[in-house]
């Protein structure tokens, strides 16, 4: 499968969060064209090194884990620009990068996440609970903001995940290892291990 990508500096984007882009590049004007033409996702991917620290090729200082971006709402303005509306899918890894057109492409694999080892039960139960000290903890860190919180926190554990991953205190290299998680247990229990002491104390 290819993919346009679009490289964000220090940003990883999990499934099913809504991001906002604000599209100016001619490059990624010609990506935001040829996505509506279309009517496929387009990769989004971390930026690792800024072009003001390394010297290598721009395809060489992205990471090769993504995530598929579906556009929803696409604004264009007088001068060219688009405010654009994108909701995370499915992760990806990249296998291979393309340089033939004005924005950077790439082969990409879809990369699911693996069945839990534990019983599927036990496995629901388990990620459920994770799910739920993941909300607590959010609470804790954020009581001013508890009410929009309990309001907008998912009940699926793995949108919980994805809308933990967004509002922790983390660094993008904690956020993408979390991304890279074998199974959804591991996503929610490495964000775990991203709160604070003090927002744990109770867990």
């Amino acid at each position: 499968m290819r993919v346009p990508l679009f490289p964000l500096p220090q940003l990883v984007l999990f499934p099913g969060v809504v991001l906002p882009l604000y599209v100016f590049e001619p490059r990624y004007r010609e990506l935001l064209a040829d996505v509506q033409a279309s009517g496929q996702p387009f990769g989004i991917v971390r930026i690792v090194e800024s072009s003001e620290t390394s010297d290598r090729p721009f395809h060489e200082r992205v990471s090769r884990v993504g995530t598929l971006a579906h556009l929803r709402q696409a604004s264009p303005h007088e001068d060219g620009t688009s405010t654009v509306l994108v909701v995370g899918g499915d992760r990806f890894r990249v296998d291979d990068f393309h340089l033939d057109r004005p924005y950077l492409s790439a082969d990409v694999t879809v990369w699911p996440l693996d069945p839990d080892l534990l019983e599927a039960g036990v496995a629901d139960e388990a990620a459920r609970g994770a799910a739920a000290q993941l909300l607590t903890a959010l609470l804790r860190l954020r009581p001013g903001d508890a009410d929009e919180l309990r309001g907008a926190a998912p009940i699926d554990p793995l949108l919980m995940a994805s809308f933990a991953a967004t509002l922790l205190p983390a660094s993008p290299e904690q956020r993408e290892d979390a991304l890279r998680a074998r199974t959804l247990l591991e996503r929610l229990e490495a964000l775990l291990g991203l709160v604070p002491g003090e927002a744990r104390i109770l867990n």
